[in-house]
């Protein structure tokens, strides 16, 4: 079977990179007060204000970084592998909006809410992931 729609396996190195890249980024950003959500609506100060720019690129940067990190293929990509994926990516959906619904009923900021849910689902998908494949591993390894 050929994986479909995955990216080759150093994709997942470039995007730890970014994702690394984005942390200091994001957080000198917003000690000096160019990340701010609530600023970014549309209405508010324009689109194309220095720290909205300075916002989308940061929000990109983490949003590519686990793009890139979620859907890159294994060294070994088989219809296992795939399975796991696949059940990966549904338990990442259901928790996604399990936090999604509590959060909007009992959090007042709707800004933080809808930056959480950009980056929830890819990083409840991959913590999952690898715990599933850290501890198929670790259970082949045992046979052994």
């Amino acid at each position: 079977m050929k994986p479909q729609f995955l990216f080759a396996y150093w994709f997942r190195y470039l995007g730890w990179a970014l994702v690394i890249v984005h942390i200091p980024i994001a957080m000198i950003g917003r000690m000096n007060g160019m990340i701010n959500p609530l600023d970014n609506f549309p209405g508010n100060a324009g689109l194309f204000t220095g720290e909205h720019l300075f916002f989308m690129g940061t929000t990109l940067l983490m949003s590519l970084g686990l793009f890139f990190v979620a859907f890159a293929s294994e060294k070994i990509e088989d219809e296992q592998i795939w399975h796991i994926r696949l059940d990966c990516l549904r338990g990442a959906i259901f928790i996604n909006y399990l936090v999604l619904i509590i959060s909007l009923v009992f959090v007042n900021d709707t800004a933080h809410i809808l930056e959480l849910n950009l980056w929830a689902p890819l990083i409840f998908f991959i913590i999952r992931f690898r715990w599933v494949i850290f501890r198929l591993n670790r259970s082949l390894t045992r046979e052994k």
